[in-house]
């Protein structure tokens, strides 16, 4: 230690902790003991000490809100506990079946609610270590989002360090959120850009999203974002019997919790509270959209558990949609990857709550016969839940007799082939399984990131393949030759050659990547996962019985149903079969001994050369390790490729092991 740095360090020491304290008075009480002026005079010279002793600088310093540098994308980084979305309820019907469920399951008379406002922002979730912020990440798919550790920094609601006066610091901390922008912010925001001739943003939740993934943090900075926190992932050290009780320990710790969540209520007080924040929801200095409603008790929420999609023992009652009025100046049949016929309006474009919307869903032909929908209809148009365009009903009074009924074709309108109505469904589908537009879908969902990862497999090349017929099922990618490729539209020899080389690199999959790729109706990234861990095996799988499934925690019976009438398909067995036959290599997890790296984490910086990121994360994953987008000091490995980041300071800081790719894959064994 440098001779008399004693006092230094303990001025340092003695800034920070006041600068927390005020921070914190200032953005969380709205209660400041200080002028602002005083607070800068402070944090100047704090700023000044720790430029004249860098050696004594921490990432928890006050100071260090913003100076990160630019980043050049977004790392990805795996949720300990999914980030589900929540089931929706529009009637005070419909909460009252999700309570009876709930009674009729815990076997119970009487149930407590926490309820709390339902933010119209962006979910994100900040891990802390020893009381310190490590890591800020967005929602993303509920199983991985995008490290955003910088951005949520410049947040001033967002505490650096976790407040120590009101009990013990948890060891290890996830602590979720929602970030958004208020209307006063927005309003101002907008103006500025107005100011220097700038495009404007359509709504808060647009600022916020765009705010947040702003690679440069100065930029964040200098939007006008909020947080409020509303719960938390994993944690060590802390155990809790309510959902209030969590509430009550984040505020304790410094974390700003909304005025308005009401703890413990009686389903009767819960449509009240709904009632009452309904009427309060323009009066609000932040946009709402609903209302959340969570069981408060921790134990009946265990025994709940969760679907794959969403948790069991919580729902949001949505608020009344915003509505406006326009005209259906045509409806056009749109045919999905799995050939289901939707019907869509197209609009004279309108804007409704800040969106400009000129294409809404029918649906089907049932609800376009239900609401007696006509081409030349002046409509009521919404956005469902407050996101997807609908329209509620067709202003009948007002027709001129010009209008015209719409019929569903009775032939696909791209193939030409006939269409049927499955029994049970309210859809037309079209079964034609070499139908382009069905193709078309398959096999870029096929190829997709969630997929095989096949780079330069785009929209336009799909549509090409497709159309020359050089493609007609995604087991086709495998025989594709270089000198049809070449001859395609934009396509020369090192464009085809580049992609044949996408396409081998690809043929080494992990089971669970495959199982999505495959496009089974309800069976998405999360709910491969559990199949791929529980079967371990596709020959298991598709020997699996509906009952067994079914059973699976996170299964649906719908998702169940799936899986049994599509591996009962000969059709979908042939293209398995020939996929396989193609060089398909399915790399399966068969855990009857202990992984080799199990349970360790590890985390990737650089560019590596022979592994994509993709690839090694799930190499990495099938031999029992974990990835991480950020290096702590639960990391085991990070592994460095050409030009490597700030991680790699900071692994070398914090004593973690450093290998470059060539022993990553010693350690894989591939």
């Amino acid at each position: 230690m440098h001779k008399g740095i004693e006092p230094i360090i303990n001025k340092i020491d003695d800034l920070r902790k006041k600068l927390h304290e005020h921070n914190y008075r200032y953005y969380l009480l709205d209660d400041p003991e200080i002028s602002d002026s005083e607070y800068d005079r402070m944090m100047m010279e704090l700023s000044g000490l720790e430029v004249k002793y860098p050696f004594l600088l921490r990432e928890d310093s006050p100071t260090m809100r913003v100076g990160a540098p630019p980043l050049k994308g977004f790392d990805e980084v795996s949720h300990t506990l999914p980030m589900l979305s929540l089931d929706n309820g529009f009637n005070q019907e419909q909460i009252l079946q999700f309570d009876s469920r709930i009674k009729k399951n815990l076997k119970v008379n009487e149930i407590l609610y926490t309820t709390e406002p339902k933010l119209d922002g962006l979910a994100v979730e900040l891990v802390y270590e020893n009381g310190s912020l490590k890591t800020g990440s967005t929602r993303g798919d509920g199983h991985k989002g995008e490290n955003i550790t910088a951005n949520i920094r410049t947040i001033p609601a967002v505490p650096l360090v976790l407040r120590k006066d009101k009990g013990s610091v948890p060891p290890y901390l996830e602590v979720r959120g929602e970030v958004f922008i208020s209307r006063k912010g927005f309003k101002r925001l907008n103006k500025e850009r107005e100011d220097n001739n700038l495009s404007l943003f359509a709504n808060p939740r647009n600022a916020a999203a765009g705010s947040l993934r702003q690679l440069d943090s100065k930029e964040t900075a200098k939007r006008p974002l909020e947080i409020f926190f509303y719960g938390i992932g994993s944690v060590t050290g802390f155990d809790f019997f309510s959902h209030w009780d969590i509430l009550c320990k984040l505020k304790n710790l410094g974390f700003k919790i909304n005025p308005h969540i009401k703890p413990r209520l009686k389903i009767n007080k819960v449509f009240d509270y709904c009632v009452n924040l309904e009427n309060m929801r323009d009066g609000l200095p932040y946009e709402i959209d609903g209302v959340v409603i969570k069981i408060d008790d921790m134990v009946s929420r265990k025994h709940l558990g969760e679907t794959g999609r969403s948790p069991r023992w919580a729902i949001a009652y949505k608020f009344k949609a915003i509505q406006e009025t326009t005209k259906i100046r045509d409806i056009k049949i749109q045919v999905g990857r799995t050939g289901t016929l939707t019907p869509v309006a197209i609009l004279e474009p309108v804007t409704i709550a800040g969106v400009n919307v000129s294409r809404a869903t029918l649906h089907n032909e049932d609800e376009i016969r239900r609401k007696d929908i006509r081409i030349g209809d002046t409509v009521l148009v919404q956005r469902a839940g407050d996101v997807i365009p609908e329209i509620v009903k067709a202003v009948h009074l007002i027709r001129t007799g010009t209008e015209k009924i719409f019929h569903m074709p009775v032939l696909c309108p791209v193939c030409t082939a006939e269409v049927i109505r499955i029994k049970g469904e309210t859809s037309l589908r079209c079964i034609n399984i070499a139908c382009p537009a069905q193709i078309k879908e398959r096999i870029k969902h096929f190829a997709s990131k969630g997929g095989l990862d096949i780079e330069g497999l785009g929209d336009k090349l799909v549509k090409e393949l497709v159309k020359k017929r050089l493609c007609l099922s995604f087991a086709d990618l495998f025989t594709l030759e270089q000198e049809s490729l070449a001859g395609l539209k934009r396509m020369g020899e090192k464009s085809a050659k580049n992609l044949l080389q996408a396409i081998t690199r690809s043929k080494n999959v992990s089971f669970p990547k495959f199982l999505y790729a495959l496009g089974i109706r309800h069976v998405g990234e999360h709910v491969a996962e559990i199949l791929a861990t529980h079967y371990k095996t596709l020959n298991r799988l598709c020997a699996a019985t509906f009952d067994e499934i079914n059973s699976i925690n996170g299964i649906g019976p719908v998702a169940a149903k799936s899986l049994m009438d599509f591996f009962h398909n000969r059709e979908n067995l042939n293209t398995i079969d020939q996929l396989i036959k193609n060089g398909i290599n399915i790399i399966c997890s068969i855990k009857e001994q202990e992984p080799l790296l199990s349970e360790k984490t590890f985390v990737l910086t650089g560019t590596l050369e022979t592994l994509t990121r993709s690839k090694a994360k799930d190499a990495i994953k099938m031999a029992g390790g974990k990835v991480s987008g950020s290096v702590s000091s639960r990391t085991d490995y990070l592994v460095a490729g050409t030009t490597p980041g700030a991680k790699f300071n900071r692994a070398k800081e914090l004593g973690i092991k450093i290998i470059n790719e060539i022993t990553l894959r010693e350690l894989l064994g591939i």
